[in-house]
């Protein structure tokens, strides 16, 4: 899917969607009204089109901040304990118990 949504088995509104993300992260000068309004025709909140704008604008700045500060990259084995954490543990640790 990562390679080419647009033929990966996922729903078409989802397809929609990344179409739509896609024309941000490479033309966001050139995303209009039509552009929004196909992605809420496909079934999609104004709230969802907002929250797809701001995670893309957010990963191309953090991605520029990365590579132009020098910040390395984790190892495999990091990402593949990071994903172990998350899956097993969330996001946020549970409180301690009293």
């Amino acid at each position: 899917m990562l390679e080419d949504y647009p033929t990966a088995p996922i729903p078409e509104r989802e397809k929609v969607l990344f179409g739509f993300i896609e024309r941000v992260n490479l033309s966001s000068n050139q995303v209009g009204p039509s552009d929004i309004a196909e992605v809420l025709a496909a079934g999609w909140s104004e709230e969802a089109v907002y929250d797809a704008i701001t995670v893309c604008a957010l990963f191309n700045f953090y991605n520029r901040w990365i590579d132009a500060t020098g910040v390395s990259d984790l190892p495999a084995q990091g990402y593949l304990a990071s994903g172990d954490r998350l899956a097993t543990q969330g996001y946020i640790p549970e409180p301690p118990s009293k």
